[in-house]
């Protein structure tokens, strides 16, 4: 049996330039982190008992006699990319899946760590990134970018760069107080709507050359963040303004990115006294995230009550098995 944990995304600056359609003739780059929410897949051989050869449960259980039966298309493409059979695969989560966090791609991520460690393997961050990457871009066809199964790889806050078909992941050097006094000032709030990244990327297609502008503008951002983190005498609240100004921006790339509902939300916690925010991921719902002076908190959090409040901690450590007692799968005669 194996278990893995693979943490969650929070992306600040540079979503959408991560598009290979955009990167490999702009550039592009984000600014993330990973937090401590993560999802956990527990993959073992299935024993030789069953009128069936594979289990897989998520929100739905399904149970086949082939590969080719396997109605969820990543554990499918996944399967067959790596030549497994006769599998169990568990998946649970702390947040919700379609809710802006790169979690499908964390499960991507996840599943493909324990596939190589139920086989006796060892997969690197770069390798475990690379592979979920052509799975849910290639092999499943899913519109999107890259740094979801990047982040959820290497873990940490780091500035991943993007250009022509390759990237390059770069620590964030942050003073411990800084990083601490960042995260402090960071609230987030689930606002109850879901929806699938890969939709909203369709519905946001590039087509537009005022969407290229903006997204280079958001792109130039990235360095302009980096700075206000890494410069010991800067004003951190100026990363909140400019969260602020990296949302007006993004709400331009596309009618999909917001919606009525969580304009007024959005509202709510500016009128209420945070400085900036934004709402993470591809857009149309999930969690929004906002910076927030200590002082000003108890008044957000207060316009927000409606709203699941979730407290979290950056963390550092990207997808690893937690357990490893590996098995001989036993062939059914």
């Amino acid at each position: 049996m194996i278990i893995t944990k693979t943490p969650f995304r929070m992306s600040f600056f540079g979503g959408g330039t991560d598009l290979e359609s955009f990167f490999n003739e702009y550039g592009g780059a984000v600014l993330s982190t990973t937090f401590d929410k993560y999802c956990y897949v527990n993959v073992r051989h299935l024993p030789p008992f069953f009128d069936y050869s594979s289990e897989f449960s998520y929100s739905k259980i399904e149970r086949v006699t082939g590969i080719d039966e396997i109605v969820h298309p990543a554990i499918k493409n996944a399967m067959k990319m790596m030549d497994m059979e006769d599998i169990r695969l568990t998946y649970e989560a702390d947040l919700p899946a379609r809710s802006g966090l790169g979690t499908s791609s964390s499960f991507a991520v996840g599943m493909l760590n324990a596939f190589y460690a139920l086989r006796g393997e060892y997969a690197d961050a770069r390798k475990l990134a690379d592979e979920a990457i052509y799975l849910e871009r290639v092999l499943c066809n899913e519109a999107g970018g890259w740094q979801d199964q990047i982040a959820a790889a290497f873990g940490g806050f780091n500035r991943i760069e993007f250009r022509d078909s390759k990237y390059e992941v770069y620590p964030l050097i942050i003073s411990p107080e800084k990083k601490k006094q960042l995260n402090n000032n960071l609230l987030m709030f689930f606002t109850g709507f879901s929806r699938f990244s890969s939709d909203v990327q369709k519905a946001n297609a590039l087509d537009k050359k005022s969407k290229v502008a903006q997204l280079k503008e958001m792109y130039s951002l990235v360095a302009d963040a980096e700075n206000i983190l890494t410069d010991k005498n800067s004003d951190l609240d100026e990363f909140g303004r400019l969260l602020d100004y990296t949302w007006k921006l993004k709400r331009q790339t596309g009618a999909a990115v917001s919606t009525d509902s969580i304009d007024n939300l959005y509202k709510k916690g500016i009128d209420a006294g945070a400085i900036g925010g934004k709402l993470l991921g591809a857009g149309g719902g999930g969690f929004l995230v906002f910076y927030v002076q200590p002082d000003k908190q108890e008044a957000v959090r207060k316009a927000l009550s409606d709203l699941l409040y979730i407290p979290f901690k950056f963390e550092d450590g990207g997808s690893r098995v937690i357990y490893y007692a590996p098995e001989t799968l036993e062939k059914k005669a």
